[in-house]
């Protein structure tokens, strides 16, 4: 049954209004989102033009380093974030996926100790995705939440120990269904302010708190920005100063160089890091796309954390959050186990294993997987390491010395450029662009669970290796015409004729977005304009 939504001076909901969605587009919930747009929007906006004039200067020759102007909050040893939240002091396993129905019911029971409700990258910005997450998130916590898989298989929630935590879209998002004064809002601001009214008190009276996690920050005045948001909502909703807790993903290029910045501008609400690094080697591609070889990754899979120029960063990333008393969370295992080779699954596995070691060993504490059938392993290397006790935060990892040389050292990546990656990247670009087209924002390809992050390395490193003229391992030159003919080729393997399929637009979007002469910045702006 359709039910009306609230009202705001100056707001319009131009999305339309569905079952039950009065319950989340409340006249308090629309009041929050014009007070934090008319504070707060004209600063995003001059942020995200420092973003294009950071972006000028590196392609004109210039490069990252720290930041001289912040040396005294590097060098001052005083500074601490707060003390871990409830909910938030064992984060040893972590499982992500969006806030649709489904994945709420496993993601909460699948035995990890926090489960990042997606907005961003595993999610698609469909207005009834928008609406739908709240109200899901909502009847988990009022233990109302079920399932039925169209198969009759039902799906309930058993307890609610996994803590929720919530990621917004990124700052350049916009949400063209919710209008303040005529202009659109962020998408960052919609849906923190949606979740935090319909959900907070619910989230306190379970012992726990409104907590997020922040995409693609670029510097620490963007961190800052976040902040006065936290602080102007948790005046108007009524909560104590500090209530609100964020991790911040460093899965930009410009962000690593800026970590303590980051955590200080936050430190009353921060609960630490998280190596975002699937976004992160897109950054890299991204910022320095026009530079050459210097900043030329070999094939997208064929990069793994052991890179030099990875290693560095991980260990920056640790060694900054224990120093100041943040959580260090460790990046994706996105293997979707098979339930036919068991092979596959010993390869896969073995690798995840593998990569769960090496973070727990260098001091994470925790990590993330995509799949409820990997928390169990997770957890199983991560007990292995802490034992009884709920993180590692006193191994304070003294012995890391990391250079701006060392984060930047892109050339040192070992592997190849084939024609195998080229079409790997294809593929899996067109296929994640259809189903994100249709609403579905993770998606299984190739026995991997991927979202936006994957698809924008897939399309920029066809951009970077064209518009660079890159000669494959085979001695082609990557050309126009040669990925206009692995666009066809790739296209006519995986396409099928189900209805609603969308696989001309997601051909013609990624055919766009890795030939054009300049680089669309985000694959998802342009998608979204496709989006009713």
């Amino acid at each position: 049954m359709t039910q009306a939504v609230g009202s705001a001076d100056g707001v319009t909901v131009a999305g339309g209004t569905g079952e039950r969605y009065g319950e989340v587009l409340t006249d308090r919930a629309l009041g929050l989102l014009a007070l934090l747009h008319r504070r707060f929007d004209g600063r995003r906006r001059e942020l995200l033009a420092a973003r294009e004039e950071r972006y000028a200067q590196l392609a004109a020759g210039a490069t990252l380093g720290f930041l001289p102007e912040t040396k005294d909050v590097r060098e001052d040893l005083s500074w601490r974030v707060a003390p871990p939240a409830p909910g938030l002091v064992d984060r040893r396993v972590e499982i992500t996926g969006p806030t649709e129905k489904k994945m709420t019911v496993n993601a909460l029971n699948s035995g990890a100790k926090v489960w990042l409700a997606d907005q961003e990258d595993a999610n698609t910005p469909h207005w009834g995705n928008v609406v739908q997450g709240p109200l899901n998130l909502g009847d988990a916590l009022a233990g109302t939440i079920d399932f039925t898989s169209p198969e009759g298989k039902a799906y309930a929630v058993r307890d609610l120990s996994t803590t929720i935590v919530v990621r917004p879209r990124g700052w350049h998002l916009p949400e063209k269904h919710v209008l303040v004064d005529g202009e659109p809002m962020s998408g960052s601001l919609v849906d923190f302010g949606l979740h935090l009214v319909h959900n907070g008190q619910a989230l306190l009276d379970a012992g726990k708190g409104p907590y997020f996690y922040l995409a693609k920050l670029e510097s620490h005045l963007e961190a800052r920005l976040w902040n006065e948001v936290f602080l102007a909502a948790q005046e108007y909703v009524g909560i104590p100063r500090g209530t609100i807790r964020a991790t911040v993903l460093i899965e930009t290029y410009p962000a690593a160089f800026e970590m303590e910045e980051i955590l200080f501008e936050l430190r009353e609400h921060s609960s630490g890091l998280n190596a975002g690094r699937w976004d992160y080697l897109f950054s890299v591609i991204k910022k320095f796309r026009t530079r050459g070889a210097d900043f030329m990754l070999p094939d997208r899979n064929s990069v793994t954390m052991t890179a030099p120029f990875m290693r560095a960063y991980t260990e920056l990333l640790v060694s900054t959050c224990h120093r100041r008393g943040a959580h260090a969370i460790g990046g994706m295992a996105a293997f979707i186990p098979s339930r036919r080779d068991a092979a596959v699954n010993e390869v896969a596995m073995t690798k995840v294993r593998d990569d769960k070691t090496r973070e727990a060993g260098d001091g994470f504490d925790g990590s993330w997987v995509a799949h409820p059938d990997l928390v169990p392993l997770c957890r199983e290397v991560f007990d292995a390491v802490l034992g009884d006790r709920p993180n590692q935060l006193d191994r304070l990892r003294e012995d890391v010395h990391v250079t701006a040389e060392q984060l930047l050292d892109v050339a040192a990546t070992p592997g190849e450029v084939t024609e195998a990656g080229l079409r790997n990247n294809v593929s899996v670009g067109i296929q994640y662009v259809e189903s994100w087209l249709r609403g579905g924002g993770a998606v299984a390809i190739f026995n991997l669970m991927e979202d936006a992050a994957t698809a924008e390395i897939a399309r920029s490193q066809v951009w970077q290796w064209l518009h660079n003229g890159v000669t494959l391992a085979d001695g082609q030159t990557v050309t126009r015409e040669l990925v206009e003919r692995v666009i066809t080729e790739e296209l006519a393997k995986v396409r099928t004729d189900e209805e609603g399929r969308r696989w001309d637009e997601a051909r013609d979007l990624f055919a766009e977005l890795a030939l054009a002469e300049d680089f669309s910045e985000f694959l998802t702006l342009p998608a979204y304009e496709r989006m009713p």
